[in-house]
């Protein structure tokens, strides 16, 4: 939106003196006459919507009920469908001689004017509604008091100076002096009363036929939450593209590298020391780089979570685990693979800062769907002490967590025990 040209005056008015501010808004200043001008301008559309409502009621009286009925009926029709063009002039009115932008409400603006009868229901039309036979009439009745005033201020300043040179001097009665007095008065006055209808006006006229703030707000939080839970889709569908072309690619690659390897070892014969010994160096290589890139397979995206869901998944990564663990799941109906994944990775994480620094005796792992929450945790008997700020991978598991909207907590007080709980939510 561009920032009026009157909020700017209104800044700069803030930050000078009583008297320039004075000075700035003196009869005869351009800001006075432009306030007056806009106030001025405003009547005849403000009067519109009621002038509508009326004009038939100013050629017809019915005095049947029937016929009462039915005016009501056309005269609210009528000014339902001059609403879109009573909003537009406005809007320009306040751009032409504000420099005031009010943008557009595309659930209202567009369209046809009669599609205003079928969107009774809409708040942007009621709101326009509310300016245009309620908010509006009224800045009117206060745009036509600061023009009686710079009138009769004008009028009484004018009579009574040409009164007062027009008495001779010395001849009784001469002006008192009184009306010139009221009307230099109701001349200081009036720019102020033009300050305030115009800021009135326009504040009215930015609020209520524009965009609703607090919606537009919610929607936009609506769109960021739409495009950040497709950014996270992406990012899982991509994690699960990618494993699917190293398992299909150079994993295969890797396993037939190893077999070959192994097999030249076990059934060459008669070969140098050195060149055995180079065989067996490649073939542990060439074991060491399968399992690590198994690992980093399972670190994408295990194929188990999406074949056979959480259940299998956690039971694998529980066997892997050189501790006691006991497991709980319960997570039917299945979630969004985006969650499984949050869920999968919440407990990998937790068990492998579990065996690097818990030094526990055991681990329970519990998996729970109450509703639309899956709840997750992860509890140890360790040492406790864990703080996301030493970098042991928490503080990446809580921005993974909330990237789905999820509550990431965790209890680790010195000595232990230490418990990770994620709640996610399933209703994506």
């Amino acid at each position: 939106m561009v920032v009026p040209q009157w909020g700017q005056y209104g800044c700069f008015m803030a930050s000078v003196s009583p008297a320039r501010r004075a000075l700035a808004h003196a009869p005869w200043s351009r800001a006075a006459w432009r306030d007056t001008a806009f106030t001025a301008s405003g009547v005849p559309l403000q009067f519109a919507g009621w002038a509508i409502l009326g004009v038939f009621w100013m050629i017809w009286t019915p005095s049947n009920i029937t016929f009462i009925l039915l005016l009501i009926c056309v005269s609210l029709v009528l000014v339902l469908l001059a609403l879109r063009w009573l909003t537009a002039w406005q809007r320009e009115r306040c751009w032409a001689m504000l420099g005031l932008d009010i943008p557009r409400m595309p659930d209202f603006d567009d369209g046809r004017p009669w599609d205003a009868l079928r969107d009774l229901r809409s708040p942007e039309l009621w709101r326009v509604v509310q300016y245009h036979l309620v908010v509006g009439p009224l800045l009117a009745i206060g745009a036509l008091t600061v023009i009686a005033a710079w009138a009769a201020g004008l009028s009484f300043a004018v009579y009574d100076a040409f009164a007062w040179a027009s008495s001779p001097l010395g001849s009784p009665p001469r002006p008192t002096g009184v009306l010139g007095l009221a009307g230099v008065l109701l001349l200081a006055v009036a720019p102020w009363m033009a300050v305030a209808v115009r800021r009135a006006d326009a504040r009215a006229a930015a609020a209520l036929l524009g965009p609703d703030r607090a919606r537009e707000l919610e929607r936009r939080v609506e769109d960021l939450a739409e495009q950040r839970a497709s950014v996270v889709d992406a990012a899982d569908i991509e994690r699960r593209r990618i494993e699917r072309d190293l398992h299909d690619g150079a994993q295969q690659r890797l396993v037939s590298l190893a077999l070959n390897l192994g097999l030249a070892r076990e059934t060459l014969t008669g070969v140098p020391q050195e060149a055995m010994q180079v065989i067996v160096e490649a073939h542990e290589e060439a074991k060491e780089a399968l399992a690590e890139l198994r690992d980093l397979v399972r670190g994408l995206h295990p194929a188990v979570l999406e074949d056979r869901g959480l259940d299998a998944a956690l039971s694998g990564v529980a066997a892997r685990v050189p501790l006691p663990v006991r497991l709980r799941v319960e997570v039917e109906p299945r979630a969004s693979s985006t969650v499984e994944a949050v869920a999968y990775f919440v407990v990998s994480e937790a068990l492998t800062n579990v065996v690097r620094h818990a030094r526990a005796s055991s681990v329970e792992i519990v998996a729970l769907r109450r509703g639309e929450v899956l709840r997750v945790s992860v509890a140890d008997d360790g040492v406790g002490g864990a703080d996301p700020s030493r970098g042991t991978g928490l503080t990446g598991l809580a921005r993974r967590v909330r990237s789905v909207d999820g509550t990431f907590r965790i209890i680790s007080p010195a000595g232990g025990p230490t418990t990770v709980t994620v709640e996610l939510p399933c209703a994506l």
